[in-house]
């Protein structure tokens, strides 16, 4: 690919506000901090300040909130070369993880706003999320190409976020082969992973270290429950140690992978229920049911700013009925994966559920998401994913 300049494409101008906030550290323009855009093309552009101060190129989307993602502030061409570095740079970073799946690239977080690279084996799963970024998806595939030497590279463009782009909603095979199902092995468990059609990427990726913060912290022998199973990947580790494991989620087609997931592992101590969490905590609550561990790991309540306070009532209600059911001495981990939900208010949240349920509970550990969905201090939207550990103490 012939290499893009900064000198190639016209000058995107943006206000002072817009380049203090790239000062510091946070690679958002948004709309109304674009002082001016001669050509409204999407794609890398030069971006300089209104006194036509060289800012550095960044992303550009058009008809985006988020009008400009800061890639670098050198004036380096953008190309094959460019991407491939930082990409191994950023898998590189990914030391240590005791799995055959994971993240390699992280988005803004990793400096490559918008694209989202996760590693199955010999399988890459990525996500172009913008449409800046879009119109780089030859070089991109060439720099995930040469950084970590795929098999198959999966494009899962189906992300609700790039219809905000003015993208349309894809699956694509990019190059080689990738399978519809790949076993994943975690902390010395298989399970699961369905690249073409599953959740995100076809796993939830981000939750591999709380999932075995739990499997630790089980109590050995009790009695566990996990609610929003999915497809069982808590109810596994709760497994390796608990008696008997209760997993619930509303979904026929989770379960079923679920099941699959246990068979795969030699797993039988899981009792498999098809239920609407809120009525069977009410239901678990009248029958005077009590758990030694419960892993509760809903999905977002709150995907906008307008429900937060409805979703804030979602969140109470389940934490609430679980802390009832927790035994004496049990454990509960709790999670929020919506970005609108911050951790003050996950916080406070849980401790208006510890008053309302009568019970004490002890906080034990806040997590965030595993280590390799790194999240910056100074740019929020990258700490989505909250986690907090807590037991009943008599």
């Amino acid at each position: 690919m012939t290499a893009v300049r900064p000198s190639d494409r016209p000058t995107v101008r943006v206000t002072a506000r817009a380049a203090e906030r790239w000062k510091q550290g946070h690679p958002w323009i948004y709309r109304s901090d674009v002082a001016a855009e001669p050509e409204k093309k999407p794609g890398i552009v030069p971006v300089t300040d209104r006194k036509g101060k060289f800012l550095g190129q960044a992303l550009y989307s058009p008809t985006s909130e988020i009008r400009l993602r800061l890639l670098t502030r050198g004036d380096q061409p953008i190309d094959a070369r460019w991407w491939a570095e930082r990409i191994a740079a950023a898998a590189a970073r990914r030391n240590g993880i005791n799995a055959t799946a994971w993240r390699a690239v992280h988005a803004e977080a990793d400096g490559l706003p918008s694209l989202v690279i996760d590693k199955y084996g010999p399988w890459i799963v990525a996500q172009l999320l913008s449409a800046g970024l879009e119109t780089a998806r030859a070089d991109v595939l060439a720099g995930i190409s040469a950084a970590l030497a795929p098999e198959g590279i999966l494009l899962r463009n189906d992300a609700a976020v790039r219809r905000h782009e003015g993208l349309a909603s894809e699956v694509v095979l990019a190059l080689g082969q990738v399978p519809e199902v790949v076993e994943v092995v975690e902390d010395g468990l298989k399970y699961l992973a369905a690249p073409w059609s599953g959740q995100k990427t076809g796993a939830f990726l981000d939750q591999r270290e709380n999932r075995a913060l739990v499997g630790q912290h089980t109590r050995p022998g009790g009695r566990a429950l996990d609610l929003f199973t999915y497809h069982g990947s808590f109810a596994l580790h709760l497994a390796r140690h608990a008696k008997d494991v209760l997993a619930v989620d509303q979904s026929t087609e989770a379960l079923a992978r679920g099941v699959e997931n246990a068979r795969l592992n030699g797993i039988a101590n899981i009792v498999w229920r098809e239920a609407n969490v809120f009525d069977l905590l009410r239901e678990l609550e009248r029958r005077r049911e009590q758990f030694d561990t419960i892993a509760l790991d809903p999905p977002a309540f709150a995907k906008t700013k307008a429900n937060l306070e409805r979703a804030v009532a979602g969140y109470k209600e389940v934490n609430l009925r679980a802390m009832k059911i927790l035994a004496d001495g049990g454990v509960l981990f709790t999670s929020s994966c919506s970005y609108h939900v911050s951790r003050d208010v996950f916080h406070a949240m849980l401790a208006d559920a510890a008053r309302d349920s009568g019970r004490r509970i002890q906080f034990v550990a806040a997590t965030g998401a595993s280590a390799d969905h790194p999240e910056l201090l100074n740019v929020p939207e990258t700490g989505y994913l909250k986690g907090v550990l807590l037991r009943a103490v008599v």
